[in-house]
């Protein structure tokens, strides 16, 4: 009887260990991943040591590549702003209001639904760091989009139209949650300073980090010693000198934020994806007349807006431990950018019914197991147009095969460079290709809209002639160099939503508010190029006699007085969208865009 006692008891004590350590191993496989997105601007497929580029330094990507799974025939957009607008909706550029980079075709529609929305209504803790150039007003923005916390420039880079007056990469004023805040240092190192800082009070429970680059991007402006590291290379150009210490730069950084994850003992738990978002703008150059190369470009043609596999075929490397995704292992199959946002949430477990037809598939099962994807076609263009056009640059990729523009057809397994053009023998596949392509388009283009700027929601609305829509032909001033040269643009109109009738003012202004600047000033506060900052050019002053507001059909327009920072007009508007145009005519009798306007809800009590 004894025995039996103690045998009941050792039964029960085994038992009641076994079913605990279940309910930890239940606990820890239920824990979701953190997820961490690094994406650089302008780097391209070459820009790395690993891949084969012998001068440029990047020893920490170069080491993540060994405990990662690389995917070599990975493709995004043909320029950033279209790159980031697919990973966050796992949606081709074209669909979802963002074919270009400027000219009020790079704000992502409002009802598009993305990557950190699913994760933040999963319980993740989203966060983004660097550029978001997917809009600068409601209801784009990326605190408006699912990140709980983001700081950001304006714009599609440092120095662009939208972003805080005279920003230069070095001791900047970047958007906290939209609000102006001063930084001191380099603008690579704020933004991992600031993503580690997110990271380190969010370690305790699941977090999506989105550090999104504006480096290498131009103005090529590097800290010293950086520049130094290549200064004495006589295989780069100058400028290449320059680019190649930004990435070095951003290699540091990467080492930065790798050690903290060891340090904070989330690395086996934590996905960590890195990639860039379109091909080389300056790693890769051949002289004319010489024909010697500068820089690398791993033997692809095309470099950043080509069509060619040298304009979009990018590194894409993701590590997570705890989800067999190490070992340094090379995937070849083709894989894109739309395939981010299914596959991460299919990886963390998360939730996801797409609200609208997606272009990208879950390839979750390709990197875990190497189960490789079903065949399929995927495509990439170039538009920069005010409205996309079919054809215009495209590229039709299925497996190593790319049909360039509907006729040219290319085979990287024989012909990486592409070459040479075998259209010709196999003229079934090209048929094939195209009759994808124009499926694909026709349904494609119903979706197509351009994207509302939704006002009367803040005390202020700013909107600048960077987001006009203007012809191909009249290119507004993107950046602040073009406002200080006082580059004039024909009057194009904004496509709006007043949320609430009213009266609204809206000022209208050829400097920044934060500059404090008069309509007609001058400004000298230039300075010279060095080896490693861009110059600052002066500030041509302009004369004003008149300014116009068209809202609709309607017109209302008054006198300029150029001493003031603004010439106000105020209007009576009805609730809904509208067209909305606003300019100025000079005393020589030209007409220009306001570079900036200030839109603000008169409330009545202020008008008695």
């Amino acid at each position: 009887m004894k025995c039996n006692y103690t045998i009941f008891f050792y039964f029960i004590s085994s038992f009641l260990f076994f079913q605990s350590c279940v309910k930890i191993i239940e606990k820890d496989d239920l824990k979701r991943p953190n997820i961490i997105v690094v994406i650089t601007d302008d780097q391209g497929y070459g820009d790395m040591g690993h891949t084969g580029n012998s001068i440029i330094k990047t020893p920490a990507i170069d080491s993540f590549s060994k405990q990662s799974i690389n995917l070599t025939n990975y493709h995004v957009s043909t320029t950033c702003a279209p790159t980031r607008s697919a990973m966050m909706t796992g949606r081709n550029p074209n669909r979802v209001g963002v074919w270009h980079t400027i000219m009020g075709a790079s704000m992502l529609n409002g009802d598009e639904q993305t990557l950190p929305e699913v994760l933040k209504d999963a319980g993740y803790k989203t966060g983004m760091f660097g550029k978001w150039h997917l809009g600068d007003n409601h209801p784009f923005r990326p605190h408006d989009k699912g990140f709980d916390r983001a700081l950001y420039h304006g714009g599609g880079g440092i120095g662009q139209t939208p972003d805080y007056w005279n920003n230069n990469y070095f001791d900047d004023t970047y958007f906290r949650n939209e609000e102006p805040e001063k930084h001191e240092g380099y603008c690579t190192d704020v933004w991992f300073e600031e993503a580690i800082k997110f990271i380190e009070n969010s370690k305790d429970e699941p977090f999506f980090t989105y550090i999104s680059l504006n480096a290498p991007h131009g103005p090529y402006n590097v800290p010293k010693e950086y520049y130094d590291l290549y200064a004495d290379e006589t295989e780069l150009l100058e400028s290449q000198k320059r680019f190649y210490g930004m990435i070095t730069n951003i290699d540091d950084n990467f080492k930065t934020l790798l050690d903290k994850l060891d340090e904070l003992k989330i690395s086996d738990n934590t996905i960590v994806l890195f990639t860039t978002d379109n091909g080389t703008a300056n790693g890769f150059k051949k002289d004319p007349k010489t024909k010697k190369v500068y820089g690398y470009n791993a033997g692809m043609r095309g470099t950043k807006a080509s069509h060619y596999d040298g304009g979009h075929r990018v590194p894409m490397i993701i590590r997570w431990p705890n989800g067999a995704l190490d070992g340094g292992k090379t995937l070849s199959e083709l894989t894109s950018h739309v395939d981010l946002l299914p596959t991460l949430t299919s990886l963390a477990k998360v939730p996801f019914t797409p609200k609208k037809e997606l272009d990208g598939v879950d390839i979750s099962q390709y990197l875990q197991n190497e189960n490789k994807p079903e065949e399929r076609m995927i495509i990439v263009d170039t538009q920069r147009l005010s409205w996309p056009k079919k054809g215009k640059q495209s590229c039709v990729m299925q497996g190593d095969w790319r049909l360039i523009d509907g006729k040219d057809l290319y085979n990287l397994k024989t012909d990486p460079g592409q070459e040479n053009n075998i259209a010709d023998q196999h003229q079934e596949r090209v048929e094939k290709m195209n009759a994808f392509y124009t499926t694909w388009w026709d349904k494609m283009i119903q979706e197509t809209k351009y994207s509302v700027i939704d006002l009367g929601i803040d005390k202020v609305d700013v909107i600048t002639c960077h987001d006009a829509h203007t012809d191909d032909d009249n290119y507004p001033p993107w950046n602040q160099k073009l406002i200080r040269d006082g580059k004039l643009m024909k009057p194009a109109k904004f496509l709006v939503n007043f949320t609430k009738k009213g009266k609204y003012k809206i000022g209208l202004s050829r400097w920044p508010e934060e500059s404090g600047l008069l309509l007609n000033a001058e400004l000298n506060d230039d300075y010279p190029k060095t080896k490693y900052v861009d110059a600052r050019v002066k500030g041509k002053s302009l004369e004003f006699e008149k300014a116009f507001i068209k809202i609709g059909n309607k017109v209302s327009e008054a006198s300029v007085d150029n001493t003031l920072t603004s010439t106000d007009i105020t209007v009576d508007v009805e609730e809904g969208q509208t067209d909305l145009t606003a300019w100025f005519t000079t005393k020589d009798g030209e007409e220009t865009n306001a570079f900036y306007l200030y839109v603000s809800k008169v409330e009545e009590e202020s008008l008695m």
